[in-house]
């Protein structure tokens, strides 16, 4: 990659904080160095508010700096308290190992683990072994427990209480960057704007223990235009993994966001140019759906491949331009079949349910279209939903088996929202 990368990441809209922004911009510009982000194994999956730090690895990877990954299999069992008012859920061992193997899996699919450019390490392999009183004189002894309790992380817990085992979290942290520094020569850590204080004990701790100069480089934490917390929907996370959140769906988040929010999340979540990039979101009106599709292509692409993406390209753009299911059969309707609905969201219900009739609030709700029947009734007194593409007039309607075509039956809520059921 010509130019300057820190330029690049920082137009693309990846910096929020920097201890000194001179030398980071020096030694992102300059020869090769190793980086590290951290991420904790608290679930099975990330999300798709984990994609600024995945995406800004990806650059400083492909920029050709080393990029280590830290899996969190020691501090998932304390529990980071940034950004959280209360104490996270503890969990086994046995459970944060299952989460770190399939949050190493998901990180190899961006950044392609082969030991050299990009590696992947767990913490719980010097934590756990760490003797607590020697750790206490080597480590401890460098923090200040006034300057910790200052920071903002601590000062919002500690209106609601703050554990001693959360209170050791930083140290750990910063235990981390030392021990990179001194295995991998790591002179970069990143990470959320949430974790500044905890970034930087690291790069005090190595400047007291070594007497050597590390930097320290944030992202800003994001919501969309709407307000919301980026990766979140009012069903849940928008999770990375295909077997929770199916790549349709992921795809389709991205199509349906604020036509206010395309130029930042082409910028943040997408490996476009920036030129491309400008000419995107400049669009204005109806041109500005190219551009939703395009960014939606672009991350599904990233995230479960290029095959997943052009399928659910093609479902959304079937599902939204033109009627898809084949309805013949079925009551005053008819459509003919327009490219692979396969790949739309899918539930199976019993044909002896369907044969006896199933009402609008139970089945868009059991579906997930709505999160609870009262919603449902709400939607079909605003006619907000629909049945094969005809509205619910009333509350009276029930759904039958005469409503399922040979390949299916579609239900959506609002412009946006479309599921496919089956009968089995």
């Amino acid at each position: 990659m010509s130019g300057s990368i820190f330029n690049e990441i920082k137009e693309r809209g990846f910096v929020a904080q920097a201890s000194d922004e001179t030398a980071v911009r020096k030694m992102l510009d300059g020869k090769p160095i190793t980086f590290y982000i951290g991420y904790d194994s608290t679930a099975s999956s990330l999300h798709a508010g984990s994609l600024v730090p995945i995406m800004a690895m990806v650059h400083l990877r492909r920029a050709g700096h080393r990029a280590i990954a830290v899996v969190g299999g020691g501090t998932t069992m304390v529990g980071d308290p940034s950004g959280k008012t209360e104490m996270r859920q503890l969990l086994d061992e046995a459970t944060i190992r299952a989460h770190g193997k399939s949050i190493h899996a998901q990180l190899d699919r961006y950044l392609k683990f082969d030991g050299h450019g990009a590696l992947a390490v767990d913490n719980a392999d010097w934590l756990k072994p760490l003797n607590y009183i020697e750790f206490l004189r080597d480590i401890g002894r460098h923090f200040s427990v006034n300057r910790m309790l200052a920071s903002e992380a601590y000062k919002i817990r500690l209106e609601k209480g703050l554990s001693f085992i959360e209170f050791n979290y930083q140290l750990l942290q910063a235990y981390d960057y030392l021990t990179l520094f001194r295995s991998h020569g790591c002179t970069l850590q990143m990470g959320g704007d949430d974790q500044w204080g905890n970034i930087l004990a690291g790069v005090d701790l190595i400047r007291r223990v070594e007497g050597a100069a590390v930097e320290a480089l944030t992202f800003p934490l994001l919501t969309t235009s709407g307000g919301a917390k980026m990766g979140k929907t009012a069903q849940g996370a928008v999770w990375l993994d295909a077997a929770l959140f199916k790549p349709y769906e992921f795809y389709q988040y991205w199509v349906d966001c604020d036509d206010r929010d395309v130029g930042r999340f082409l910028r943040l979540y997408t490996l476009l140019p920036l030129d491309e990039i400008r000419r995107l979101e400049a669009l204005r009106d109806g041109e500005i759906n190219e551009a939703k599709r395009i960014l939606a292509y672009e991350v599904t692409k990233l995230t479960h491949g290029e095959e997943e993406a052009e399928n659910a390209r093609k479902a959304s753009t079937a599902a939204f331009g033109k009627n898809i299911i084949n309805l013949e059969g079925a009551i005053g309707a008819t459509a003919r079949v327009i490219g692979d609905i396969s790949v739309l969201p899918t539930t199976a219900i019993a044909r002896l349910r369907l044969e006896a009739g199933i009402s609008p609030a139970e089945l868009f709700t059991e579906v997930g279209l709505t999160p609870s029947r009262g919603e449902a009734k709400r939607l079909i007194a605003q006619g907000g939903l629909s049945i094969n593409d005809e509205r619910v007039e009333t509350l009276a309607r029930m759904i039958t088996i005469k409503d399922v075509g040979p390949d299916g039956l579609l239900l959506k809520a609002g412009k946006k929202k479309i599921h496919r059921v089956v009968a089995e």
